[in-house]
């Protein structure tokens, strides 16, 4: 005697009944806690180095900008330092400052990596 058969003949329609009732219960959840992230979601804060702040007119003139978060600012500089080939290349870790690079990091001749962000601190203005 085969049960499966009885099974599907006895519950099939209570199964299928429960099938759709669970999925509309599932659909409306998801559209409801959809709603409730997006209601909760807002543009991201920015804050600390993400947050752009004004910068000393030098700075100003280096990146064409007059506000900048301090992940721009290297991220520029850095792209300048790479476009014209201003990393020793005996020693990586110091930079030959050109005349552009001068205006910001004090009229030195050649920084170190570390320095940067040091000498960069000057150059946002607080507020």
């Amino acid at each position: 005697m085969a049960t499966g058969n009885v099974f599907g003949k006895l519950f099939g329609p209570l199964m299928a009944a429960a099938k759709s009732s669970a999925s509309q219960t599932a659909v409306a959840k998801s559209s409801s806690s959809e709603t409730a992230v997006s209601a909760t979601k807002t543009a991201p804060r920015l804050v600390g180095i993400l947050k752009p702040v004004k910068v000393s007119p030098a700075l100003a003139n280096f990146l064409g900008v007059t506000e900048a978060s301090r992940t721009d600012a290297v991220r520029k500089i850095w792209q300048h330092i790479k476009q014209n080939n201003l990393q020793n290349p005996e020693n990586k870790k110091e930079i030959f400052c050109d005349e552009k690079l001068k205006t910001i990091f004090e009229e030195k001749d050649k920084v170190g990596f570390l320095e940067i962000a040091k000498l960069l601190k000057q150059h946002f203005v607080k507020s």
